[in-house]
């Protein structure tokens, strides 16, 4: 194949996955590498937008198998801000999810990047690890008000290289499930 067709057939794939939420990446002399590209939106949190960012972005400096990338529509991960009832995750764990961040627990003290960051480990295929260190993004809320690590573990990110490692099919787990912080 001439690289005028290479640009063709890596055109048409680009355009059926990205509504997808799927993106790809082409090294130079490789062959396509799969990246998961998943969308989120913040604008039902107006008062934690740069934390949530944040999250994401830690998230995105430990992985390289899926971005995660801020979109107003059509994101499939959606933050809200709600004011009782704890932070937690509704989830497939295959990247759509409604994560509802409580203002209370961050009026407790619990830092809302650590919280951001922890709710999208649940929509990475995670689950909740409380008996765990501060060192451990998916501790949650067990370490207590004075853990502000909003990064996850190199165990965590490795966990989810390995959840993500051939697109958002291979994502586990498969079930629905509701996770708290």
């Amino acid at each position: 194949m001439n690289g005028r067709a290479i640009g063709r057939v890596v055109a048409l794939a680009t355009a059926v996955a990205a509504p997808l939420g799927l993106g790809l990446a082409v090294a130079p002399g490789a062959e396509a590498a799969t990246v998961t590209t998943l969308y989120y939106s913040s604008s039902g949190a107006p008062d934690y937008l740069a934390q949530i960012d944040r999250g994401a972005a830690n998230w995105n400096a430990a992985v390289t198998d899926v971005r995660l990338v801020k979109r107003n529509t059509g994101a499939t991960i959606v933050f809200h801000e709600v004011h009782s009832g704890g932070s937690y995750t509704n989830t497939d764990g295959h990247g759509h999810g409604q994560i509802y961040l409580d203002t209370s627990q961050v009026a407790e003290g619990f830092d809302p990047t650590r919280i951001a960051a922890h709710e999208l480990g649940h929509n990475l295929g995670l689950p909740d690890h409380y008996s765990g260190p501060c060192s451990e993004l998916m501790s949650g809320h067990g370490p207590g008000t004075s853990c502000t690590n909003a990064k996850p573990s190199a165990a965590e990110a490795a966990k989810v290289q390995s959840l993500w490692a051939n697109g958002i099919a291979a994502a586990r787990p498969e079930q629905t499930y509701t996770a708290a912080l």
